[in-house]
């Protein structure tokens, strides 16, 4: 996302996968464009189990940087490589209907469970994926940011770019789910690359404290989706060249598979 060779190389990979028969739906996060911008507008972040709790204020603040800023800048590159992708977010077409997120955290002193005030962050409780089979149809590539509607036509949510990924996925019965990140997979406590998952082998790894930290929701968001109906989801590294494609099309594929 910060990288214009990167977002080129990729853009690219995304062209030539249309090309090739694949359809695919691109779905982005922002987090550190919108870190970015809150700064400029002096607007203060606070975050609770790794969500931003977002503010009436903040929630226009995302949603101009992710579906304005971002989501028309990858529809650029995309174009820009000689595809047609067009710009959407999950307010539109009744794509993606939230409802409140919540969250807990347990008090270091007296151990209770506490609720956390989230704001307006939500959760997927309904997609539509109507749209996006429209779009699919035609030689068009749908760039998603996730932003969704609340059950209200006033409200609007700032929902987690992996949580929108995952349910869109799923509802579209999509044969993968491709989690680009920072890293190369998941990996054991040697640091070697774990090439495939199942659900009783992520439990484990969890337990023991293998998976830790911010790859426990993507590994979750890549189970959910899985047990939602898609093929399999992958956690690959976004930074390398032509991960995507070598996943898609080679035997050995990249990063960690996740399967049911």
């Amino acid at each position: 996302m910060g990288d214009e060779t990167a977002m080129a190389r990729f853009a690219r990979d995304i062209v030539l996968m249309k090309q090739c028969g694949v359809n695919p739906v691109v779905v982005h996060g922002g987090g550190p464009q919108i870190n970015e911008m809150l700064t400029r507008l002096g607007v203060k972040s606070e975050f609770a189990s790794g969500l931003r709790i977002t503010t009436a204020e903040m929630v226009e603040v995302v949603e101009m940087v992710l579906a304005g800023v971002i989501n028309k800048r990858i529809v650029a590159a995309i174009n820009g490589q000689g595809g047609r992708a067009v710009g959407l977010s999950g307010k539109d077409a009744h794509l993606m209907v939230c409802r409140k997120a919540t969250a807990t955290t347990r008090d270091p002193d007296s151990h209770i469970e506490q609720v956390l005030d989230l704001g307006f962050v939500g959760e997927p409780v309904r997609i539509d994926p109507s749209v996006l089979h429209t779009v699919l149809q035609s030689e068009l590539i749908p760039v998603v940011a996730p932003i969704g509607a609340g059950e209200t036509p006033t409200e609007t949510f700032n929902v987690n770019g992996d949580t929108a990924a995952g349910a869109l996925a799923a509802a579209l019965k999509a044969e993968r789910l491709l989690l680009l990140t920072d890293t190369e997979g998941v990996k054991d406590k040697a640091g070697t690359v774990l090439t495939r998952l199942t659900a009783e082998d992520i439990a484990r790894l969890m337990d023991d404290g293998t998976i830790a930290g911010g790859m426990i929701p993507k590994v979750r968001t890549a189970l959910a989706a899985v047990e939602g109906g898609v093929g399999a989801a992958v956690i690959l590294d976004g930074r390398a060249a032509h991960a995507v494609l070598l996943e898609l099309f080679t035997e050995h594929g990249a990063g960690t598979l996740i399967v049911d």
